[in-house]
């Protein structure tokens, strides 16, 4: 059940995962994704998952952050919308895997994302935020082809 009206507890809970965010190498991890990651197909995934590849180290920190971030919305423990407006970024990477997440979730476990992937389909303002990171990973893929 999604717990409709934000409160206290929610905000002191954002205000922690904020300064785990912080945190130098997950700083660092998430700086990387964001930069250096811009699958256009799933082997650019597939690469990527290899233990051997430079970013796998940042990928696996990342998106794990952010699955056990959107977690605590999707067990009913924060408000969903107001945890969506302050954690975005997560969405943002989800939008550059969605559409390979089948093959990801074969090829890994079958929970890939599976948190990220609520956010963005069961909470309005992940719905918003999710629709706008998608239109922006399109226009970067088509720029960078």
């Amino acid at each position: 059940m999604m717990k409709p009206t934000p409160d206290f507890h929610d905000a002191e809970l954002m205000l922690r995962v904020y300064d785990l965010r912080r945190e130098p190498l997950l700083r660092e991890a998430r700086a990387a994704i964001l930069k250096q990651f811009w699958p256009m197909s799933y082997d650019d995934i597939r690469v990527v998952i290899q233990p051997d590849h430079p970013l796998n180290a940042y990928y696996r920190q990342t998106s794990t952050y952010w699955e056990m971030v959107y977690g605590i919305a999707r067990q009913g423990i924060v408000s969903p919308n107001y945890w969506a407006e302050f954690n975005g970024e997560g969405l943002f990477l989800f939008a550059r895997v969605a559409p390979f997440v089948a093959e990801l979730r074969r090829d890994t476990t079958p929970t890939a994302f599976r948190n990220a992937e609520w956010m963005a389909n069961e909470c309005s303002e992940g719905r918003r935020l999710f629709e706008l990171f998608q239109a922006r990973v399109r226009k970067t893929l088509e720029a960078r082809s």
